[in-house]
């Protein structure tokens, strides 16, 4: 089971304000290899990267307040990490970017949280203390990287691996199988903000007693009865090539809690799932198009009005105590507030999370698109 390991961090995050997310729903082709999953061109997928942090570097009037930058799971060759750490320093500061590895070997997982220390020292003393980490150098592993660049302009990056494996439990062959990481950070702000970051699967439950979902709800309700504060909102970095599955709707209805418990550490937790979009090719995944459908959750104590649009839309799950904004499969980059804590009038009609605007490819750069693409969808050709 995961070890929760909470971690302050100096983010001036305004109070009483929303909290503003750039979702980017990009392409990731992957290719097997002998240590799982790496980026088919690492060069091309880094211009990709790059061209997102320069649309939020060169629109920083326009993305003054955002908060957190989203990538997908396995999007970003190891090749490029210190490009993509350098590029991530020059963004404004209180800005939180999250971003998923191709796989390392362990070795190399070992050797980022060792050249990163002074932030994963208590994950590095886990790893180390993992037996199954033992001769285990060339295993594969699916790393996730949080950079938080705080109030004082300072860098600070910290890795998580993937407690679930990427492909090994379908298949009766142990070498399919990953490392599973033995922690997730918990961050926790000045401002009273909270926050996760999982990778995918770590999501969903692993069997009745060894949950890493359940875990996160115990540990939050503790952290609310202590000290009135709860999880504002959990990421979930994606790269995953199957239809929508019911576990996925079993598990937010649990979280919410409809199933005979009460959840205060996670009531107002908006969660967000990042995906990678419809022209993703995972070697061996199957057809492309069921990629797609980043999405945000929140409790049914927010308001969230009944959408039908061909870029997003909006459900309960079939009927789970919740809203979901749930956006289409193109390539794409989604820029939203997230809702703050239930503490207006509930008899308001104000929808707490709103989409500000959603930007499409264009050649190298990122276009917005109008009111009226929004609404009548783009054509075939583009």
């Amino acid at each position: 089971m995961l070890e929760i390991v909470e971690c302050p961090v100096n983010l001036a995050l305004p109070v009483g304000q929303h909290r503003h997310c750039l979702l980017a729903q990009i392409p990731v082709h992957l290719r097997r290899g002998e240590g799982g999953y790496t980026v088919a061109d690492a060069a091309a997928q880094w211009r990709l990267v790059q061209s997102v942090l320069d649309t939020v570097g060169e629109h920083e009037a326009s993305f003054r307040k955002l908060d957190f930058l989203v990538f997908p799971e396995g999007c970003l060759p190891l090749a490029h990490l210190d490009d993509m750490l350098a590029a991530v320093g020059r963004l404004r500061n209180n800005t939180v970017t999250m971003f998923g590895l191709e796989h390392v070997p362990l070795r190399a997982y070992r050797e980022l949280l060792g050249r990163h220390a002074a932030d994963n020292r208590e994950a590095l003393g886990l790893l180390d203390r993992d037996s199954a980490a033992h001769d285990a150098g060339a295993k594969p592993v699916n790393v996730c990287c949080i950079a938080v660049k705080e109030d004082d302009g300072r860098l600070r990056v910290f890795l998580e691996a993937k407690g679930h494996p990427f492909h090994g439990e379908e298949f009766l062959d142990k070498d399919r199988d990953l490392y599973q990481g033995r922690h997730v950070y918990l961050f926790r702000s000045h401002a009273a903000f909270n926050f996760m970051v999982l990778i995918c699967l770590d999501y969903l439950y692993r069997d009745l007693y060894s949950s890493n979902i359940r875990r996160i709800v115990d540990h939050a309700n503790q952290m609310y009865f202590t000290s009135r504060q709860g999880l504002d909102v959990l990421f979930v970095v994606q790269c995953n090539p199957k239809p929508e599955h019911p576990a996925y709707r079993e598990i937010l209805s649990g979280f919410y809690g409809e199933y005979l418990e009460d959840t205060p550490g996670v009531r107002e937790t908006a969660t967000v799932f990042g995906n990678c979009s419809e022209e993703s090719v995972v070697e061996a995944s199957g057809r492309r198009s069921r990629f797609g459908c980043s999405s945000v959750v929140i409790g049914r104590r927010h308001k969230l009005a009944r959408v039908q649009m061909p870029e997003f839309s909006t459900d309960d799950l079939h009927g789970a105590p919740l809203g979901r904004l749930r956006f289409g499969t193109g390539t794409r980059l989604y820029y939203l507030n997230l809702p703050l804590h239930h503490e207006l009038d509930p008899r308001s009609y104000r929808i707490p999370l709103k989409v500000h605007a959603i930007l499409r490819p264009a050649g190298d750069a990122w276009v917005r698109l109008s009111g009226e693409e929004m609404l009548q969808g783009l054509a075939a050709d583009e």
